[in-house]
């Protein structure tokens, strides 16, 4: 799926060709799975956040498979029975995100409560970083997409390599929180010309360098 490099006309021009395909309906009803998935209860809001720990430095397609796999077990098994189910299925940091994800429960019965308690989702962002061990804006702007937010970008490295390729932003040594911010910044920019939500700018960006929509 990748290309030579080029500028921000040529993938604003193969975007738009997306949008007139296939992909804007599979698009559009990821989006909508998104906001049902958001007008769940704590505890499946809690799975979903567990989901967004694993992809954390891991594939996202497997840690779907992962997900599906141990259900409600992110609810339930001790720290030492998650980490062994992570193993056998293959996690590739099976100890850490157990530990992560059990740590993380404090919150599983109040995340409903806290969601709608924030002003705005730049505040709910910064508390999932500030509270979630495993977490930064990456992680938390991919929980809040995945639960019917549309306003934040997941800058993994299949987005950068498609910004850096096309010349808008210099890859960065480190992704620290300002320049995370500045690169969304600049994504919202694309998503404004497009007439495009974030959440569905990232998703055609994800489907330009993997062929695939997921979530």
């Amino acid at each position: 799926m990748n290309s030579s490099n080029g500028s921000i006309k040529d993938l604003l021009r193969s975007i738009k060709e997306l949008k007139g395909s296939h992909v804007k309906k599979l698009i559009d009803h990821k989006i909508r799975e998104f906001k049902k998935v958001g007008k769940g209860s704590s505890e499946e809001l809690f799975k979903e956040l567990c989901f967004c720990i694993l992809t954390a430095n891991f594939n996202a397609e497997r840690a779907i498979k992962i997900q599906k796999e141990i259900g409600n077990g992110f609810l339930t098994l001790s720290e030492e029975q998650l980490a062994r189910r992570l193993k056998k299925l293959g996690y590739r940091y099976p100890n850490s995100r157990a530990r992560y994800i059990v740590e993380a429960r404090r919150y599983k019965g109040l995340l409903k409560s806290i969601i709608k308690s924030s002003k705005d989702g730049n505040e709910l962002r910064r508390w999932l970083v500030k509270n979630i061990r495993g977490i930064g804006y990456k992680e938390a702007s991919h929980f809040l997409r995945n639960i019917g937010y549309d306003d934040f970008a997941i800058i993994d490295f299949h987005i950068l390599d498609l910004l850096v390729k096309h010349q808008l932003v210099k890859r960065p040594r480190t992704m620290t929180k300002r320049r995370y911010i500045e690169i969304e910044k600049a994504l919202r920019k694309i998503a404004k010309i497009l007439n495009l939500s974030l959440a569905e700018l990232d998703m055609y960006l994800w489907y330009m360098e993997t062929g695939k929509v997921l979530k």
